[in-house]
């Protein structure tokens, strides 16, 4: 949930009560690794009915059809559905504290949610699994849901980019290259036989061309096949 954004957990009669006491509680932090607010802001119910009373609309989590005559969708058609949902509303995608307020109900990691669970929502989520290994685990079912809402409330734009630490090399720098290392490689007999030079040389061009080389990666290569036409530096020469 906080790698997504989202804050609102609401435990309907956990085993053992809430929150967990002595050693549940330090395993319960330990595997939130870091998300310990989300465990300290959960509210507690007693029943599912309790919980999504204030909801305007709840998806149930269930690998199951379970006869209910219920609509199906997939986490990315769900989570688009209610984000333009609650937009159309006039709210901001990601707003959960005012208006329109849609949930998602998951049932316990072994049974999973029960008939009568389901019955309180309006619509059914499940995953497109292989069928013959359908099983999630609570916390993946939780984590598929989470990040299709975060992709259609916005979110999707990957958090960091490629930085430019060198700008394209100009046409200029790559051709004085490009003479250089040709020059190179015929005095060391490599455009042979000689009516396949002119070949050879533009499939050279074409090769690095494709790598739309930088200034850097230009001065790089330079100087790698330059300590290879001159042999190793000698001691002491910078």
């Amino acid at each position: 949930m906080a790698n997504f954004g989202l804050s609102d957990l609401r435990l309907v009669s956990p085993k053992g009560g809430w929150p967990p006491e002595d050693v549940y509680k330090e395993t319960a932090a330990a595997a939130a690794a870091g998300a310990v607010h989300l465990l300290d802001s959960a509210v507690l119910y007693k029943t599912v009915e309790e919980a999504v009373a204030d909801l305007n609309f709840v998806w149930a989590a269930t690998a199951r059809e379970r006869g209910q005559h219920k609509r199906v969708e997939t986490p990315d058609r769900a989570m688009l559905e209610s984000a333009a949902r609650m937009a159309a509303r006039g709210l901001a995608a990601s707003d959960l504290i005012e208006g329109e307020k849609h949930g998602v109900l998951f049932g316990p990691e072994r049974t999973g949610l029960d008939n009568d669970d389901v019955a309180l929502a309006d619509a059914v989520v499940t995953f497109p699994v292989n069928p013959a290994y359908a099983s999630l685990n609570l916390a993946q079912a939780v984590l598929l849901v989470s990040y299709e809402w975060m992709k259609a409330s916005g979110g999707a734009a990957a958090p960091f980019d490629l930085v430019e630490r060198s700008p394209p090399a100009p046409r200029e720098m790559i051709v004085s290259f490009f003479d250089y290392l040709e020059g190179e490689l015929e005095k060391n007999g490599y455009f042979r036989p000689i009516g396949k030079a002119p070949v050879m040389r533009r499939n050279l061009r074409n090769i690095l061309h494709r790598l739309s080389l930088s200034e850097q990666d230009v001065r790089t290569l330079r100087g790698a096949i330059v300590r290879l036409v001159e042999g190793p530096r000698k001691p002491g020469v910078g």
